[in-house]
């Protein structure tokens, strides 16, 4: 198994230069409550960032992750299709990365839990649809939908054809899907909120 003995990179400091700060300020603008916690999720292909705070200009915290689907995918599948034990192997490590992250810095700064994340990541985008959520400018997908849809992964992994499932044999969708699952279950959110690549929901 890889180490992931490397604590998550945290900026305490994080400003707006970010382009995807935007999406930050995007969600906090349609948010129903404008004290609570905000995050912005970009899970990449070699690292995942989040994106947290309360504040409407940007976010007091950006935690990066070394878990992205290309990545992972390098890191523990050896084929397009995954076997249970590389799934199981790949979900202890995701896990060990993500509770690093969950523990305060020496700032004092940590994810916020319990939030909604927002996103216009189109790999996210590729996982609602094949878990059945309807496209749209503004689509949730929520943890039953996406733990459904880790489900088809799971049985694909133990012998049923791919096809069979409507998933593509991609070591990267499964990665993708796995790393995801694991952040909704740890971090933890109950859904994410996916909005288009330019991050509008006009």
């Amino acid at each position: 198994m890889p180490s992931t003995t490397s604590p998550p990179s945290v900026d305490s400091s994080a400003g707006g230069a970010d382009p995807w700060v935007a999406l930050y300020r995007l969600a906090h603008a349609g948010a129903s409550t404008a004290s609570a916690p905000f995050a912005v999720l970009q899970l990449g292909a070699e690292q995942t960032r989040i994106a947290s705070g309360q504040e409407p200009l940007g976010p007091s915290v950006i935690v990066t992750l070394a878990l992205g689907y290309d990545k992972t995918a390098r890191d523990f599948f050896r084929s397009a299709v995954s076997t249970p034990l590389q799934l199981e192997t790949a979900i202890a490590s995701v896990e060990d990365e993500i509770h690093a992250a969950r523990r305060p810095p020496a700032s004092g700064q940590a994810l916020h839990a319990k939030v909604v994340p927002w996103s216009a990541d189109p790999g996210l985008h590729e996982l609602a649809t094949l878990a059945g959520i309807a496209r749209g400018p503004v689509r949730v997908l929520p943890l039953d939908a996406m733990e459904r849809l880790f489900n088809r992964l799971a049985a694909v992994s133990e012998g049923r054809p791919a096809a069979h499932e409507g998933l593509p044999e991609s070591a990267a969708f499964a990665a993708r899907l796995l790393v995801l699952r694991e952040l909704m279950h740890h971090v933890p959110f109950d859904a994410v909120t996916l909005v288009d690549e330019t991050g509008s929901i006009a």
